[in-house]
């Protein structure tokens, strides 16, 4: 009896452990490929619902992409111009994501680390809360967040 029970401990250890690892993959593989930016928006720290400011992008900056891969590589390709001459700037980087906490942090070259906490991970869309700079917008001395949405 002694040596069932002590199987299905180490079963039931063994199912779970692989778990966490079977939520990493399946979100890291959700998050995998490029990603174009819809819409920034500042949202009120003291309801987390009003929103401050919202940012669309326009013109060339619609061009623009963040990419992810399984093997924590990340870049951020930035367009800018005007009109029909838009112009790129590649940089690359790596990311951490932890499926438990939700965190993303990106070390890009020659830049600080960035935290955000992702909000939403689906197929067609990734919503991120920024974690670093945000300031109070509207005045009332609560820090309020950014949140950032992307699209495939």
């Amino acid at each position: 009896m002694k040596k069932h029970l002590l199987l299905f401990a180490f079963s039931a250890l063994a199912l779970t452990s692989c778990e966490d690892d079977d939520v990493q993959g399946y979100e890291m593989d959700m998050l995998k490929g490029e990603w174009k930016t819809v819409k920034t928006e500042i949202i009120s720290g003291k309801d987390n619902t009003t929103a401050l400011q919202t940012f669309t992008p326009t013109g060339c900056d619609t061009k623009s992409t963040t990419e992810f891969r399984t093997d924590y590589y990340a870049s951020y390709t930035g367009f800018s111009g005007v009109g029909a001459n838009c112009t790129s700037q590649k940089t690359e980087g790596t990311y951490t994501y932890n499926n438990e906490s939700k965190e993303l942090v990106t070390k890009y070259i020659n830049d600080n680390e960035r935290k955000y906490k992702v909000v939403i991970l689906s197929n067609t869309e990734l919503r991120m809360m920024q974690m670093f700079d945000n300031i109070d917008v509207n005045g009332d001395m609560v820090i309020d967040v950014t949140y950032i949405t992307y699209k495939r």
